[in-house]
């Protein structure tokens, strides 16, 4: 427990409308969007500069408190939960886009600023930031560096380790580290950048990032497949891969979800159908003919049937739907589990297969939608976390998937991380030796282990 003299000292940095000790106050950073319990820490900090942030690391680590760094909470695989209490540093109130520079085609942007306001300055500056996580209205840039969020546009355009250039953050000892920078080569020392992403706060605290943006594509066309089959669906994925076609989305709804967010939402979709697909090609109006001819072809032998969206507004429409999959789903039963199992994007049929086998098996409701295209799908498991016995069949359905990813050649995350949830999976996909590299080199910038501990297997 810190003693008073410790608290008082963590007021004294961030100021008293910034601190919070109080059990109601600290209840609300108790836990995040996974099912895991909720663990209450001893004291809650939110700093506006990363002056302020290493003043903050520093003192815990001349206290040995542990340090758990928070966004908006969004995070679904229990990586922000403060299990050994401590301290949790809150980086929401540093949110500003501090540069959009158009000339070389980055931003500069602090940890807290949400992810989609960011999209929306740089698209007003007639540029791209592409990563589109499904909780982008909410959730921060911090965190989806923290956890490699991926999104709808993941198949053509990447993850946000494909847009980072460069991060600033503190480590344990209140030291300011650099890595990366503005420029498009960039060799200087080590690689910290890709080392911090996906490292779930383990390794350093980060405050701000350099983005790198891209041109928009300078044409789309968006359409909605439907299937009386979902593996016909799966097989579709495929073989517009196989077609060498990249789309700039390519998302799957299967028959439960499709009927869920009807609805939830009102949204028009083919409730009749088993399953659907929402494609997006984009780019030189020449490259999107030609792709969509391919696209034509490859559902036409899939018996897909095609409907294209021919306003924004239409366009617009179907995303939407895809989008509030997840907030229809969780209308249906009390706790909601939502996994990201992903394999190599020829093997979804396979796992489609798996996960209906897995559904009969244990007795579960599961609505599965995904990002297909890129292999990463979101089984997600209707229940009520007081019935003990239905959890049990949860937990080994779980089990099942992950065993179902990995012997498909896939991984148990394709974008939410590991936390604490599926920390019993990852020696099965990367081995005892990958498992021991990462400790050594978490005891080598974190030697007391304050940083997030009880994270990762770490």
């Amino acid at each position: 427990m810190a003693s008073k003299d410790v608290l008082a000292k963590f007021k004294a940095i961030v100021g008293e409308e910034d601190y919070w000790d109080q059990p109601a106050d600290l209840a609300l950073y108790s836990f995040d969007s996974s099912v895991e319990n909720p663990v209450l820490p001893e004291v809650v900090v939110r700093p506006e500069s990363t002056e302020e942030v290493a003043a903050i690391c520093k003192l815990c680590y001349d206290n040995d408190i542990p340090l758990v760094t928070r966004g908006s909470g969004t995070n679904l695989a229990g990586s922000t939960i403060p299990v050994s209490g401590g301290c949790v540093l809150l980086l929401t109130k540093m949110n500003k886009i501090l540069e959009i520079n158009t000339d070389d085609m980055y931003a500069v942007v602090q940890a807290g600023a949400i992810t989609l306001d960011i999209a929306n300055a740089v698209k007003e500056a007639g540029l791209f930031y592409p990563p589109d996580p499904g909780s982008q209205k909410m959730s921060t840039i911090g965190g989806n560096v923290a956890e490699n969020a991926g999104g709808l546009r993941g198949l053509k355009y990447g993850v946000t380790k494909d847009y980072l250039m460069g991060t600033k953050f503190c480590d344990m000892e209140g030291n300011i580290v650099i890595g990366g920078g503005k420029t498009v080569k960039l060799c200087t020392g080590f690689n910290l950048t890709g080392l911090m992403v996906q490292s779930e706060g383990q390794l350093g605290v980060m405050t701000e990032f350099i983005l790198k943006l891209v041109p928009p594509p300078k044409a789309a066309k968006s359409m909605l497949v439907s299937f009386k089959d979902i593996i016909d669906a799966g097989n579709t994925v495929s073989g517009i891969i196989r077609g060498h076609v990249l789309p700039a989305t390519m998302e799957l709804m299967d028959n439960f979800t499709i009927k869920t967010v009807h609805e939830a939402t009102g949204v028009e979709l083919p409730t009749e159908a088993a399953a659907l697909l929402l494609i997006e090609v984009d780019g030189h109006p020449a490259v999107v003919e030609e792709e969509y001819a391919i696209v034509q072809k490859v559902c036409a032998e899939n018996n897909g049937e095609i409907k294209l969206a021919n306003t924004a507004e239409e366009r617009e429409a179907l995303w939407e739907g895809r989008r509030k999959s997840l907030s229809s789903l969780a209308r249906l039963r009390p706790t909601l589990v939502l996994e990201d199992a992903t394999v190599p994007r020829t093997k979804i049929p396979d796992f489609l297969q798996a996960l209906d086998d897995m559904r009969k098996k244990h007795n579960l409701e599961i609505g599965t939608f995904g990002h297909a295209g890129d292999g990463n799908l979101h089984p997600t498991i209707l229940c009520d976390k007081r019935d003990e016995e239905e959890m049990k069949r949860v937990h080994a359905c779980v089990a099942d998937m992950f065993a179902a990813a990995l012997k498909l050649d896939g991984t148990c995350s394709g974008e939410h991380g590991i936390g604490i949830a599926k920390q019993a999976f990852m020696v099965d996909e990367v081995g005892e030796g990958t498992i021991n590299y990462m400790k050594a080199i978490k005891r080598g910038v974190d030697p007391k282990n304050l940083l997030n501990p009880h994270k990762q297997a770490i």
